[in-house]
């Protein structure tokens, strides 16, 4: 059982590190290609008319979704929402099987 109880620890904190590498290649490649973009636009037009923005604005919504997801950010169905709801619903399935 002990054992068992490590390898289900160290599968779930396994699970965090590749979320938390995720987003962070996630915002590094944001950083890289948005600076690129800029970059390209400067050179281009001089910033006459940042375009490169329009691609700031619609992958940094990416981002901003995806540091909620990671960093459990969100207060309606975060992690420990999803546990509570769990152990109800494990509960709920345990007292009903009492009464078959």
């Amino acid at each position: 059982m002990e054992n068992s109880k490590k390898e289900s620890k160290y599968i779930r904190a396994r699970e965090r590190v590749d979320e938390l590498k995720k987003f962070y290649g996630n915002l590094t490649s944001y950083v890289i290609v948005i600076s690129g973009l800029a970059l390209i636009n400067y050179f281009t037009t001089g910033f006459a008319y940042m375009w490169f923005l329009w691609a700031a604005f619609g992958w940094g919504i990416g981002i901003v979704f995806h540091a909620i997801k990671t960093f459990n950010l969100n207060p309606f169905f975060g992690k420990q929402w999803e546990e509570r709801k769990i152990k109800e619903f494990m509960s709920e399935e345990e007292k009903n099987n009492k009464w078959k």
